[in-house]
């Protein structure tokens, strides 16, 4: 496994980080017991991945929790997140919150709390008024430190993160990037790697490159809109070179790739509900770059998209 710095946070985090979410839920989602889920996290703790990340959310919190139990606490670094809905909610709430997460994973801190898929709408409440109470959490030790994650489906353009990220007290964010969804590149990571806010990485593999039927539907609606040139669709598959060309093993396998080796990323997140999965994709983010060539075109043909591939947890047509 490789590790690097988490921003300025001090932390040492696992490049490859278990996203407890998603349409897996770490099994759950397909009706796995609570003792395989929690294998699913041990099998990624026993290859050297050292970050988790769930949340309130995604009902994992306390598989997490469980998994976590079997080894040394100083060695992971737990992520989890609450999401808090309208101008009502004050500081009493993100205590609430907090409290419950804590029970949930049956620690006595975590060392980042995020405010969850906070949209541009509700973003000064949750700096100016749900913050504070945040960072009063942190001086009595209860979270180490302070996260936001956007709403990409809802946010495409990243129109929140883009004012988060230049200001306080954000110390982490959870961003949607990928080789069909590269905005960051270009106005978010030069702010993060110039502040030394840490990064994580969600929606790097979603349906668009692990199913076929559903990549070809997105690519055909892409070219209607006008956005791609009718030629992309000429050679069958218009993301075939990445293994053709590329050398990558799979599609997926170059999503990883892709998103591991862009300077600004610190974790790249995946989700999955089995073990063998987590092998493989821990074995395609510890690959080395895709070729230089191979990341321009990528970036000359897919660079201008935004909110591509950002889809929902849930079924999905032709899957």
């Amino acid at each position: 496994m490789d590790y690097r710095p988490l921003g300025n946070t001090g932390l040492s985090v696992s490049v490859a980080g278990l996203g407890c979410g998603g349409n897996s839920r770490l099994g759950l989602g397909r009706g796995a017991s609570v003792e395989d889920c929690v294998a699913v996290v041990r099998t990624a703790i026993d290859l050297g991945v050292n970050f988790l990340d769930t949340a309130e959310a995604y009902g994992t919190e306390e598989i997490v929790g469980a998994a976590a139990r079997f080894y040394d606490r100083d060695r992971l670094v737990i992520s989890t997140k609450a999401i808090f809905r309208g101008g009502d909610e004050t500081a009493p709430s993100v205590t609430a919150k907090v409290e419950a997460s804590l029970k949930r994973l049956g620690l006595d801190y975590v060392d980042i709390f995020h405010f969850h898929a906070v949209g541009p709408d509700s973003y000064e409440h949750h700096r100016d008024v749900l913050a504070p109470a945040l960072l009063r959490l942190k001086e009595k030790g209860k979270v180490r430190h302070v996260g936001i994650t956007e709403t990409g489906p809802r946010d495409p353009e990243q129109k929140m993160l883009a004012r988060a990220v230049e200001e306080g007290p954000w110390e982490v964010i959870m961003l949607a990037y990928s080789l069909m969804n590269q905005g960051a590149r270009r106005k978010i990571f030069p702010v993060t790697l110039k502040r030394g806010i840490g990064t994580l990485l969600m929606f790097v593999v979603r349906n668009i490159f692990s199913n076929d039927a559903y990549r070809r539907d997105v690519f055909a609606k892409l070219v209607e809109q006008g956005l791609l040139d009718a030629s992309i669709l000429a050679s069958g598959d218009p993301l075939a070179f990445l293994v053709a060309e590329g050398g990558a093993k799979s599609i997926t396998d170059a999503a990883y790739r892709y998103a591991r080796h862009e300077q600004g990323a610190d974790v790249i997140l995946f989700g999955t509900g089995d073990r063998d999965h987590v092998r493989a994709n821990v074995e395609s983010i510890l690959r080395p770059p895709l070729a230089p060539a191979i990341v321009e075109r990528l970036h000359a043909s897919f660079g201008h998209l935004s909110g591509v591939g950002l889809d929902l947890p849930g079924p999905v047509k032709g899957a």
